[in-house]
């Protein structure tokens, strides 16, 4: 998409560390143009921008990667299903004691519920994820050879999994195309008019026709990076947002950048992140283990 069909030039987003950048943030960064996108945008120019939205999240996130520390497709896969209704910091913070614990499916299979309980209790509805672990962890055992599938078809029969959780493992774990429809994946792309859909399932397949394949795994992080970050589901950086003359919402959060500088998150914000085991070209700080002062 040309400067002219979006009716702005937007800002481009340096490469340096997130951390100079946010230090020098309110001294420089000027509040972006309103955007112009025409009401009636065709199918062409929509399939443009949000292409073009891909390109300036990558130069403003080219660490982009899933937020929850694992080792294997075994640990993702039990991760992400601790990571419902909580955040992957307290999923981070939790299962070091428990995969110390039960290392293996067949391990975890055998564990008595009552000890799993306590050791994930930080991550919220234990009980229910107690279940589902459980019951996953046999299925793996005795259907799988103690080995996480990696096919669509086959996750999603285990306890606990569903299409996101599956696609974050099939990503991420297997090198297989998949888009996660989390709870930011759905409000940014419906924020940004990609689409109206609010079932999970129709969003994933809208986006999937917009974007070719290879692209699936990454933009997905991409898009969850910048709703944690900067999109905030109640109140917006907008004034510190490096694709706001693409955005259609642009005015709905904090249009002052020195005010909106101060609402960035994590590395943006110059906090540490989620993970406790950040990969090595990660620009933010490690998040503390549970209990740390």
């Amino acid at each position: 998409m040309t400067s002219s069909e979006s009716g702005t030039t937007p800002p481009k987003a340096s490469k340096a560390t997130t951390a100079s950048r946010t230090s020098t943030a309110s001294k420089t960064l000027k509040a972006p143009k309103a955007p112009k996108i025409p009401k009636g945008e065709s199918h062409l120019a929509l399939v443009r921008r949000a292409r073009r939205i891909n390109r300036e999240l990558a130069e403003v996130y080219p660490y982009a990667h899933p937020e929850l520390d694992f080792r294997n497709p075994f640990e993702l896969l039990v991760a992400t299903v601790l990571s419902a209704q909580t955040t992957d910091l307290r999923v981070n913070q939790t299962t070091p004691a428990l995969f110390a614990a039960y290392p293996t499916p067949e391990d975890m299979a055998a564990a008595v519920p009552e000890e799993m309980e306590e050791l994930i209790r930080p991550t919220g509805f234990f009980r229910a994820k107690t279940k589902s672990l459980l019951g996953l962890a046999a299925a793996l055992r005795d259907d799988f050879g103690g080995e996480v599938p990696g096919r669509l078809e086959d996750l999603v029969k285990l306890p606990g999994v569903g299409r996101k959780t599956a696609n974050v493992v099939l990503g991420n774990a297997f090198g297989v195309p998949g888009i996660t429809v989390d709870t930011h994946f759905g409000r940014l792309v419906r924020r940004w008019k990609w689409t109206d859909e609010e079932d999970p399932v129709k969003v994933e397949a809208v986006i999937a026709d917009i974007f070719p394949k290879s692209e699936w795994t990454m933009l997905s992080h991409r898009v969850i990076f910048h709703g944690r970050r900067i999109c905030h589901a109640r109140k917006p950086a907008c004034g510190a947002c490096p694709i706001a003359p693409l955005c259609p919402s642009y005015g709905e959060g904090e249009t002052d950048p020195e005010k909106a500088v101060k609402l960035l998150k994590y590395e943006m914000g110059g906090y540490p992140g989620q993970r406790l085991s950040p990969p090595p070209d990660f620009p933010g700080k490690p998040a503390p283990a549970l209990g740390a002062v």
